[in-house]
C-alpha cells in the first residue's frame, strides 16, 4: 500500500471514529436517533476525510490544499449556525425551554468537535507517514481514548452543593426555605403547587459559583434538564404552574420550584447535581488580576 494511501485511510477512519465516540444521544433527545446522526456523522466524515489529506497534501507542497481547510472551518461555522436555528425552533413548542445559552452551548459543541475531528485525522495521518501504520494506529487509538475526556465538562455539583428545600406558602406567597418565589393568586394553584411541587436550594460552593449560578441561562438549564426527563406538571395557559428559578441576594443561593409529571424528590436531586455547567455561564471573577497601583 503506497503510504500516502495508508495515510489517508488510517486518518480518515480515526477521525470518523473520534466523531462516532463524541456523538451521543441523550435525554435532551438532541440529536435525534437517526436522521439527526446521519447528518453529524456524514459532516464528520469529512472532516476526517479533509484532515487526513492535509498531511500529504503539505509534504508535496500543494499548498493550496490549505484552502480546504479553511473552507472547511466556513462551513462548520454554517453547521453551528444551523444548529443553533434548528434548536431555537425546537424550543418555541417546550413547555419549558431550553434558553439561548444552553442552545449556544450546544452549537458550539457541534462546531468544536468537528475541528476536533481534523486534528485528530491530520495527527494520525502525520504519525502514519512519518512511522508506519502501526504508529499511526498507536495514535489514533490514543486519541480515541482522550476523545472520552473531552465529551465531559462540569456538572452543577462540582460548584454546588445540592439539597432538597421545604415549598410553603405565606398567605399567596409561595417560598422555597427562606427565598420567596412568585406570589399564587389562586387557591387552587396553590395546593397544586404544594402537592406536586419539589423545592431545591443550589448553595454556590465559593465566588466563582456564585457568579455562575446568577446566570439566568445556566438556571433555565436547571428547570429544563429537570422537566424534560420527569416531565412536567402543567399546560399552556397557566403562568402560575411554571418551574422557577429564584436566587437569594444575600449568599447568592437559588431556590428552584420543580413541578415533574413524577413527583419523585431524590431523582430531582440527582438530575439537578449532573446539570452540565454552561460554558458561557462560568465566571471566575477571583482569578482577576490584582493590579498594585494606579494606571494611566
Amino acid at each position: 500500500m503506497n503510504s500516502y494511501t495508508g495515510a489517508l485511510t488510517i486518518g480518515s477512519i480515526a477521525g470518523f471514529l473520534m466523531r462516532v465516540r463524541m456523538l451521543r444521544t441523550d435525554y435532551r433527545q438532541y440529536p435525534t436517533y437517526l436522521h439527526g446522526k446521519i447528518i453529524h456523522l456524514s459532516i464528520g466524515f469529512i472532516a476526517a476525510g479533509i484532515g487526513a489529506v492535509a498531511v500529504p497534501a503539505l509534504l508535496e507542497k500543494e499548498y493550496t490544499a490549505i484552502t480546504f481547510l479553511a473552507l472547511a472551518a466556513q462551513q462548520f461555522r454554517e453547521v453551528r449556525k444551523m444548529e443553533r436555528e434548528t434548536l431555537s425552533k425546537l424550543d418555541e413548542s417546550e413547555l419549558v425551554p431550553r434558553g439561548a445559552s444552553y442552545i449556544e452551548g450546544i452549537a458550539m459543541v457541534f462546531e468544536g468537535r468537528n475541528y476536533l475531528v481534523i486534528i485528530s485525522a491530520f495527527l494520525t495521518s502525520l504519525a502514519t507517514v512519518a512511522g508506519n501504520s502501526w504508529v499511526g494506529l498507536g495514535v489514533g487509538v490514543a486519541l480515541f481514548i482522550v476523545a472520552g475526556f473531552l465529551r465531559l465538562g462540569k456538572y452543577l455539583e462540582e460548584i454546588a452543593d445540592i439539597s432538597r428545600g421545604e415549598l410553603r406558602m405565606e398567605g399567596p406567597s409561595l417560598y422555597v426555605d427562606d427565598i420567596y418565589l412568585m406570589n399564587i393568586g389562586l387557591e387552587e394553584n396553590r395546593q397544586k403547587i404544594l402537592k406536586k411541587g419539589v423545592g431545591v436550594i443550589v448553595s454556590p460552593k465559593n465566588q466563582d459559583s456564585r457568579i455562575t449560578l446568577s446566570n439566568i441561562g445556566q438556571r433555565q438549564a436547571i428547570l429544563y434538564d429537570v422537566s424534560v426527563i420527569l416531565g412536567v406538571f402543567r399546560d399552556t395557559g397557566e403562568p402560575s404552574l411554571v418551574p422557577l428559578s429564584k436566587r437569594s441576594l444575600g449568599d447568592g443561593r437559588l431556590g428552584l420550584l420543580f413541578l415533574p409529571e413524577v413527583r419523585d424528590p431524590e431523582k430531582v436531586l440527582q438530575i439537578v447535581r449532573r446539570v452540565p455547567v454552561l460554558e458561557s455561564a462560568i465566571r471566575m471573577p477571583t482569578e482577576e488580576p490584582k493590579w498594585k497601583g494606579k494606571q494611566g
